[in-house]
């Protein structure tokens, strides 16, 4: 079993020599790396024939790849790199959080798409970040033990294993707990979430006694962060299962933190936790289906929804990085966000009009709003008229192997850290998943996002994501499985690195690593990666009247393709992550 990387040289070779049967690969116009991509591919990318995975971190590509050594399948590889991530990136995903997970299974040609996120406890109220003034007080649904949501990470990679993996679950997560011992260096990324959070992790002593030195000053890059009690915590999940978090000496150290905090989370809540199995969205763009997940997550709807406004305008023609396409792709955007904040909430509390959302004939609709030659202010974008229609922090990875199935699967605690505090006697972080409901109808949460109605706090209820794992099929052999972490921008980065893959036929590496481009209605500006687009287009997009951004978009993709008779993975370059095959 080896890593594949290679020089620039080698890839252009292998691409030439491997081009793909049932999509046409080349260069139409001239791609713009971003600048924070701009690094050499070692590591980032790989070209395989068994399989091909791509992680947000090294130490979780290895797991998986563990896996694949010891005759795992691919859903041993996805266990594996998901509780490995849960240590790697303690600043974006844990055992305290939830995700969700698609997964085409080729022996049926079914995608499955299984929704563990974390839920509202059932002693919540809908105004309990509102105080006596009528003032949304935003750093409780941020920090602390209210904002924290019961957890459903490890219920939910449970219950997927129990269905579909092969290798004994204990030894699914043995990489994880071994690197919760022995540790690993700080990263740049992680020292910086750490900087950013040590006002609150100072706050809590299980905290800062892992996350910061014994003056209280973060850990700085370089230093061997161990996690001995999340080691044993891994360790009483690999012997009991699901029951191992949700019974035991981990629920009751969680229960008994939130009645001395006066949190709201007690045992009624992790007995009642289920796994939602969901059907996933389909939708089609130039002839490749496109599979993706449904509400509560926001991002599918929307990322099919762009698909769909823009597929008649033939962006191609006009070039990737001219005025107008970016104009009309960051003026679908402002719709799709529109719409989120109208429309979009948990579907097992409100009636959520995905199919309008998503109709071919709603999609013309909205596309009729838009002029060629001007901006709208977003008081002119407004939610679609639907009657006619209607019958900062997370982690990603994608894997496809040679029998034919895929996994895209994004997780998550939300905010950077959490809520800043840990399960005491466990190396657990906390959620902050709280702040992704609407706290007050009107109000942004920690990502810009508008809330509406449909997203209000319920007892049981899944707060709204921009999640977007999705898996792209061509005849009926999975293509393209892709998504990212990086809250609302989520949905524009994958949608993006789709359209310049199926559309402008980019490379996939060129796909992911090209300048991006952001526009979520409110705040109304448009958000362009440096070096951005030529100086002249510039220009034009600041003539039609948008008020343009260079500034760093925020997200980073994972991606595997399946080009010919090979497999190719590439892990966005604007991070740590890793892409390995065989």
């Amino acid at each position: 079993m080896k890593k594949t990387t290679y020089t620039f040289l080698f890839f252009i070779t292998a691409l030439i020599g491997c081009k793909s049967e049932t999509l046409e690969t080349h260069i139409i116009s001239t791609p713009i790396i971003a600048k924070a991509a701009s690094v050499q591919r070692i590591n980032t990318e790989a070209v395989g024939q068994k399989f091909a995975i791509a992680t947000q971190g090294d130490h979780s590509t290895k797991a998986a790849l563990q896996m694949f050594s010891m005759g795992g399948n691919i859903i041993d590889a996805a266990i594996a790199a998901s509780f490995t991530l849960a240590v790697e990136r303690p600043q974006s995903t844990g055992i305290s959080g939830g995700g969700f997970f698609l997964f085409y299974e080729a022996k049926t040609k079914k995608t499955y798409a299984i929704d563990f996120r974390e839920r509202g406890p059932h002693l919540v109220k809908e105004n309990m970040f509102i105080d006596k003034n009528d003032v949304y007080q935003k750093s409780r649904s941020k920090n602390g033990i209210l904002a924290v949501a019961v957890p459903g990470l490890v219920a939910g990679l449970f219950e997927i294993h129990q269905k579909f993996g092969s290798l004994p679950f204990e030894k699914t997560l043995e990489p994880a707990r071994q690197l919760a011992e022995n540790g690993f260096p700080v990263y740049p990324n992680l020292s910086e979430a750490l900087l950013d959070r040590a006002d609150i992790l100072r706050q809590d002593p299980s905290a800062s006694s892992i996350f910061l030195a014994k003056d209280l000053k973060p850990w700085p890059v370089g230093h061997i962060l161990v996690q001995k009690d999340l080691a044993a915590s891994l360790r009483k999940i690999q012997r009991k299962g699901r029951d191992g978090f949700y019974k035991g000496s981990i629920a009751k150290a969680l229960i008994q933190l939130s009645k001395k905090e006066n949190g709201l989370i007690d045992q009624m809540d992790l007995d009642n936790y289920h796994v939602r199995w969901r059907e996933p969205l389909h939708g089609q763009f130039h002839g490749y289906e496109i599979f993706t997940m449904p509400p509560p997550s926001s991002g599918g709807v929307h990322v099919l929804q762009f698909l769909n406004i823009l597929e008649k305008d033939n962006l191609a023609k006009h070039g990737i990085f001219t005025a107008k396409s970016i104009h009309l792709a960051g003026a679908a955007l402002q719709e799709a966000f529109a719409d989120r904040a109208q429309f979009l909430g948990d579907p097992d509390f409100s009636k959520i009009p995905v199919k309008a959302l998503i109709s071919l004939p709603y999609a013309e609709s909205r596309r009729r709003e838009i002029s060629l030659d001007r901006a709208r202010k977003a008081n002119e974008v407004k939610m679609g008229n639907l009657q006619h229609y209607e019958s900062s922090d997370t982690t990603h990875f994608s894997i496809m192997d040679d029998q034919g199935n895929a996994v895209a699967s994004t997780q998550t605690i939300n905010g950077w850290m959490g809520a800043g505090i840990v399960i005491p006697g466990t190396g657990i972080v906390l959620n902050n998943e709280m702040d992704d409901f609407t706290a007050q109808v009107g109000t942004a949460n920690m990502f810009g996002a508008i809330g509406g109605k449909p997203n209000s706090i319920e007892p049981g209820k899944t707060p709204l994501s921009s999640m977007s794992p999705t898996i792209i099929i061509h005849d009926q052999k999975p293509l393209l499985s892709l998504g990212a972490p990086g809250g609302t921008r989520i949905i524009s980065c994958v949608a993006q690195t789709i359209l310049n893959y199926l559309e402008y036929k980019l490379p996939l590496y060129e796909s992911i690593a090209s300048i991006r481009y952001h526009h979520q209605w409110q705040p109304d500006i448009l958000q362009i990666e440096m070096p951005g687009p030529t100086k002249i287009e510039l220009k034009k997009l600041q003539d039609m009247g948008y008020e343009v951004s260079l500034s760093p978009v925020g997200c980073n993709v994972m991606a595997v393709a399946r080009e010919g008779n090979n497999f190719h993975a590439v892990a966005d370059p604007r991070d740590i992550g890793t892409s390995a095959s065989e």
